[in-house]
Formats: C-alpha cells, structure tokens, sequence
C-alpha cells in the first residue's frame, strides 16, 4: 500500500516540482530583461478626401484614475477577483478550470487573468495552439515583472473588446454617449459583461442577452460585497438607453473602412513599425464621406438586425483606384471580419463582361450569334458540361452577344468561353488587376471561380475608365505629427484595353436594363429601370451561394455582394437586397454630382439593328436598338452574321 501511495505521489509530485521551477525561472528570466514597452499613445488620426477629420484615437485612452469604480469593480469581479493578489496566474482558477472542462468533456471553461488577456490583446493572437499559450504565459509574467497592477489594469480597460469597439472610454461614449468616467452601476455592469462574449453580449446587437449577462455580473459584484442588495435590485431595474453611435464619426461602417486603412498602412514600406507605434500619424484617406453617407443609408433601408443573409459593398474611383466608401459587413460590432476585401466568393454572371471584353478584342463584334438550347459540351476523355440557363428560357435560335448580354445566356457565355479558349478569360481577368487563382474550365465563364469584391471594383474599373488598370487603396498621404510628408500614393495608372473594345462593351451593359430587349426573355435587371435616371453599365450574378452586381459610370464603379458566411444556400427572399442597394446608392449620390457617360470613339460607329439577331433593322421593324462597332465591322443591308455554331463544329466540339 505504501508503495503504492509513493508512487502516486511521484506521478503527480514530479509535474508539480517542474511546474514551479518552470515557473520560477521564466519570472526571473522577465525580471533580468530589459522593461518591455508598452505605448499609449499609438494615436492616429484619418481624413477624407476633402481632408476632413472622420476618426481619430487619440482621446480614447484614459487613465485609470479617471475610469468609474463602477466600472472597475464591475470587471475585476467578472473577470479576474484576485486581480491584485496574484502575479498573472490565478493557479486556483486553472485548477477548477480544467477539471470542470474534464467531467463536462468540452474546454468551454476559461481561466485566463486580466493579465493574460492584456498581453493577448497587446501581442497575440487568439489561436487556441500551445505555442500561444506559451508566448502568452511569458508575456503575462513580462507584463507583472515591469508594471504595477494599476498599470496592467489601465492598459487592459484601455484595449479590450467590447463588441467592436475597443477600449472603455470609447465603448462608454458609444453606448451611453458619456465618459467612462460617469459610468452607474446600471451602465458599469452592462458594459463589463460584454468581453467575454463580444459578439453576443453587445447591447446594440441583443439587448435581452446582454441584458442576461449585466445580471450576472451584479450578481457577482453583490456576491463579492463590492455592491449591497438595494444598488444590486436598483442596477437591475434601471431603464439603460443605448445610444450604439461613434462619437468619432456619424458613419456607422467607419470601422471597416479604418481597419482596411490600417491593414495597408502595415504593408508600406516608407512607414516602418516603429514610427506606427510612435503615434501621431495623419492618414489622408481616399474616403469619400458623402458617398459613404449614401452607401450607408441605401443599406440600412433595406438590412436590419434581423437580416440574415450578409452584405458587403464597395465604391471606387475607377479613374484612380482609390476606395471611396465600403461596407465589410452588416454589423461591425457583431463581425469585424471585412467581407469586401478578406471575403472570396463565387462571382457568378460578373465575370462575362471579362470574356465578352476577351471576345470583342478577338474578333467578336455586339451582333455576333450563337444558338441558344440546351447544349452538352462534350471534351476529351468523354467528359461532359452541360450548362442550363435561368429558368432554362433559351431562343431557340441564334441571339447576338448583345442580347446574351441582356439576359445573361449561360449557353452563349460558355460557347464564346470554349471557342477562345479558357486561358484567354484568365489573361484578361489577370490584366484588369484580378489576382486571384483562376481555373481554365469551361465553368469559368459562368463565375464559378472565387474573388474578392475589391477584386472585382478593380477590374470594372478597367472597363469604367476605358482601358486602365489601377491599384485598389485607401491611403493617399501620411504625414507626421509635424505635418511632414512621409508617403505619398501617385496612383500611377497603366494602359491595358483597347479604348474603343472597351466603349462598345459598356454601352452593351447598359441592355441589362434596356427594355427593347424584352422578348422571348426579360432582361436582367429591368427590375431596376423605373428607378434609373442615368446611364449605367451594370452586370448581375447569381449563384446557389453568392448574389451579386458590379456597375459603373465614369466616375463610380459599384460593387454589391449578399450571401452567409457559412456558403448557405441563398433565400428567395434575399435576391432584392443587393440590387436596390446598388441603384439606391448610385442614384442618390449622383443627385449631388453630375453623373456623366462616354464620348462615341471616333473609329466606332452606331447602327439601328434588331436586339435580338443583331442584323439590321428592317424599316417597319417594330424593335431596334442601336448597337456600336469599329468602323469596317458593323452590320450592312447585306450583312449576314457569321455562323459560329458552325465553326463551333467544326472545331470538334459538340
């Protein structure tokens, strides 16, 4: 028995010994290097293109002293109540910790300290690896070595999360439109529930759980003798008004738009880290604060807190690349994650004006035809790819690419795709400034392939401003806090596409609108044409996941996007959003600025032509639209349209 007894104790004595002196020496290691330094004043400041200030951190931070001792109490007795008598570890809480994660057979049960949450928020990520863990317990320990707990505690109510928006002074000012230093206890216990969920414990977006959490926090603070019975049952009854508005800005998807700032910000190489964590840098922005009001407003109309499906949205000057205004999500206090630039989706009927661009340069002129039927294209090996069209609505005969484009034909789209040859869509989407892998399949053609929204803005830009390609961004200049120039973008553009190719297809988008392509079909967006009262060339696309439209004038290049995060199924019910987004927002900025289209190249013609064969009109011909073309290309009282589907054929596939 005793042997027995001695070799348990040996099992569970020798990790305890390691423990400690592990312990031991990673301390002493912290206390012989040099103090590790923590910045409070990594203050910038952003402006719009009229140079205006939107945002700016500097205020944010606020000294401990000056914070309620509502709100100080509230979270030392949530997160962490021996915050003051331990050095970064609460071994207790880590024990209870671990052995409730094993009888329950989940890791739902956390322990970590303010400390250790401070180092995360300071250094780290929240990757749940060891080696995090690791780095954290070091950095906790650097943290307790060279600074006091008041200091730790500061700096961790100055950084932490509280549904996104970081730091206590902000999130008081946004949720309660006063300084953290006048928080009640109502307003304390609210706010100190929201880090350890926040996402759901956000008041702006569930007000019942957060309310939920707010009364377990008072509990605890009541448990804890920080509060008596009567403030305990008074903090419960009191009536919180939630104000959930940015004292920095009246632009709620700020956010997005200052985090994309900030990513780039990272990668220019004129502005090393250190001067970043210096402080005091003035970003002049590419942000356009009246469209950014507009983009806003045409998408609040239309999602609420009880959308499902999410939303992403971009404006770009075409003519330069800079981002005018973006929407990363539905909610930025809910999800930081920037579906407009980090998101890569399936883009669906978006991506043919790429191959019709690809076409037209090829050869293919606006009334060139293909039949449109049922087809099943079969390759080597047997293989075989048969697209269906919307609704499986097909002519029957042959349309003009003009009229493909109107209805977004999935058989034309393809047969131009096989009869070009893949790899020329992929070359064209890699010169309009598309980075991302694309396959050479027959599906190619149809958007089956992923891209980012900002990928996309990128290269209609290329067909807004007849032929260029430019750089996405949003920093134009960086200057010190002396007003020193230090970066300066020359959103330098390059000529890529024939100017006039270009003209032609952009007159052939505005058909998607058009209503003298009504016919056997409907063109896609004429859903859209009570609304319009400017020229645009817009595309849509659709796919079992993913809603989209790209538009564009001169001077905007639009680009929506709905869809789950989780690739679900898209509803019936959310095929509206992202089109009365896109013209809402188009029409009402351009009420406030002149909307302008493109001057007829002087090598391109325009002819009278029926929309749907793209020969030319007859003189009785009820429907006639007028179609461009290089001159020497377009269509005679003699023209016969070249028959495709024979040559189709004759290539040897079926």
């Amino acid at each position: 028995m005793k042997k027995k007894l001695k070799k348990i104790l040996k099992i569970f004595l020798i990790p305890i010994v390691i423990f400690i002196f592990s312990h031991i020496a990673i301390y002493i290691y912290c206390l012989i290097t040099p103090k590790m330094e923590i910045n409070k004043d990594s203050s910038f400041y952003l402006y719009d293109q009229e140079e205006e200030l939107v945002f700016q951190t500097d205020d944010d931070w606020i000294p401990l002293e000056k914070i309620s001792q509502n709100l100080i109490n509230a979270t030392i007795a949530t997160e962490d109540k021996y915050f003051y008598k331990h050095i970064g570890f609460d071994y207790l809480r880590i024990i209870k910790a671990a052995f409730t994660n094993i009888i329950n057979n989940s890791k739902s049960e956390g322990a970590s300290t303010i400390t250790q949450q401070y180092a995360r928020n300071l250094f780290l990520n929240f990757d749940k690896t060891w080696k995090r863990k690791i780095d954290e317990a070091i950095l906790a320990f650097e943290l307790e070595v060279h600074y006091t707990k008041d200091e730790i505690l500061e700096g961790y109510l100055n950084t932490i999360n509280y549904g996104g928006i970081y730091g206590i002074e902000a999130a008081s000012k946004y949720y309660f439109g006063k300084s953290a230093s006048d928080l009640s206890i109502a307003e304390a216990s609210m706010l100190a529930g929201i880090p350890q969920s926040p996402s759901n414990y956000s008041p702006t977006k569930n007000y019942e759980l957060a309310k939920d959490r707010q009364k377990v926090v008072l509990l605890m603070m009541k448990n804890n003798k920080i509060i008596n019975d009567t403030e305990y049952k008074e903090a419960i009854a009191e009536q919180l008004t939630i104000i959930g508005k940015s004292q920095n800005s009246n632009l709620t998807s700020i956010g997005y738009f200052r985090d994309a700032v900030l990513s780039e910000l990272e990668d220019i190489k004129e502005i090393p880290n250190s001067l970043i964590e210096t402080g005091g840098l003035r970003i002049y922005t590419t942000l356009d604060t009246e469209a950014q009001e507009d983009l806003e407003k045409s998408f609040y109309n239309y999602i609420n807190e009880d959308t499902k499906v999410e939303t992403a949205a971009i404006m770009m000057n075409p003519n330069t690349g800079g981002v005018m205004a973006l929407i990363g999500g539905n909610d930025y206090s809910k999800s930081q994650f920037n579906r407009a630039i980090n998101s890569k989706r399936q883009v669906g009927s978006t991506m043919k004006p790429f191959l019709y661009y690809t076409a037209l340069e090829s050869g293919f002129t606006a009334s060139s035809s293909f039949t449109s039927e049922k087809t099943t294209f079969t390759f080597s090996g047997d293989k075989k790819y048969s697209p269906k069209n919307y609704n499986d609505n097909y002519a029957e005969g042959p349309i003009s690419m003009a009229a493909a484009i109107s209805y977004s034909d999935n058989i034309y789209a393809v047969k131009t795709h096989l009869f070009l040859g893949e790899n020329m869509l992929v070359n064209t989407a890699k010169r309009v400034g598309i980075t991302s892998d694309l396959t050479p399949i027959p599906s190619l053609a149809l958007g089956t392939e992923e891209i980012s929204l900002i990928e996309m803005a990128t290269g209609y830009s290329s067909f807004a401003n007849l032929g260029y390609k430019v750089t996405p961004h949003f920093i134009k200049r960086i200057e010190d806090s002396k007003g020193n120039i230090l970066y300066e973008n020359k959103e330098e553009t390059e000529a890529i596409l024939n100017s006039s190719l270009t003209y032609i297809l952009n007159e052939m988008l505005t058909y998607t609108y058009n209503k003298n392509f009504i016919d056997y079909n409907y063109p896609t967006l004429i859903s859209l044409l009570p609304n319009i009262t400017h020229k645009y060339s817009i595309k849509s696309g659709t796919t079992d996941t993913d809603l989209w439209i790209m538009g564009y004038n001169k001077d905007v290049v639009l680009g929506v996007w709905n869809g789950y995060d989780d690739n679900s199924t898209v509803e019936s019910s959310d095929y509206s959003y992202h089109k009365n987004i896109w013209i809402d927002t188009m029409e009402s900025y351009f009420k406030d600025h002149e909307a302008s289209w493109y001057e007829v190249p002087e090598n391109v013609v325009g002819v009278l032509v029926n929309p749907i064969t793209g020969l030319i009109a007859e003189e009785d011909t009820e429907k006639k639209e007028m179609f461009f073309y290089l001159k020497g290309t377009e269509p005679t009282t003699t023209y016969v349209s070249k028959d495709l589907d024979s040559v189709f054929k004759e290539e040897n596939i079926e």
